[in-house]
C-alpha cells in the first residue's frame, strides 16, 4: 500500500480521485512494454478498470501481471509527475462496469460518447482488472 499522508501523497491521491485516464503499462510476451490509455476508479485502495475479454493487456497481465501507471502532466496545470507500480490482477468477484456506481457515474457521458448504454458497455468490457499499488514515485 501506498502512503498518502505526505504531501506528495496527498497530490497522488487528488489525482487518482480526479483524473478521467490513467496511463496503463504492462509487458508483452517479448518483455516491451506496452502504454495505453484506461478509464479507472481509484476504489478501496486499488485502481479499478475494464476490459475486453480480447484485448491484448489482459493477456499481457496474466502473463506477466507487474505493471507501471502514470498520468499526463500538464492537462490540468498541476505539474506533478506520478509514476504508480503494482501488481494487476483480474477481479472476477467485481460486478460489471454498469453495476459498479461510482464507475457509471465517472464514464457516464464517456460510455454514451461511444454509442453505447451502460449496459452495453459492461457486456462489452466485461474483465474488471484490479491493481494495489506498491509504489509511488515522482516530482514536481
Amino acid at each position: 500500500m501506498i502512503d498518502l499522508t505526505s504531501e506528495f501523497g496527498r497530490a497522488v491521491e487528488r489525482h487518482l480521485k480526479d483524473e478521467y485516464v490513467i496511463w496503463l503499462t504492462t509487458v508483452d510476451s517479448h518483455l516491451i512494454p506496452q502504454p495505453r490509455p484506461v478509464w479507472f476508479l481509484w476504489e478501496n485502495d486499488s485502481i479499478l478498470f475494464f476490459s475486453k475479454p480480447d484485448a491484448h493487456k489482459v493477456k499481457h497481465i496474466r502473463q506477466h501481471p507487474n505493471v507501471s501507471m502514470h498520468f499526463n502532466t500538464d492537462e490540468t496545470g498541476d505539474r506533478h509527475v506520478i509514476v504508480l507500480t503494482g501488481e494487476a490482477y483480474l477481479d472476477e468477484n467485481c460486478p460489471p462496469a454498469h453495476q459498479v456506481h461510482s464507475y457509471l457515474e465517472k464514464y457516464k457521458s464517456g460510455i454514451l460518447a461511444l454509442d453505447m448504454t451502460p449496459e452495453g458497455f459492461g457486456t462489452e468490457y466485461s474483465i474488471a482488472i484490479r491493481i494495489n499499488p506498491a509504489e509511488v514515485r515522482g516530482w514536481e
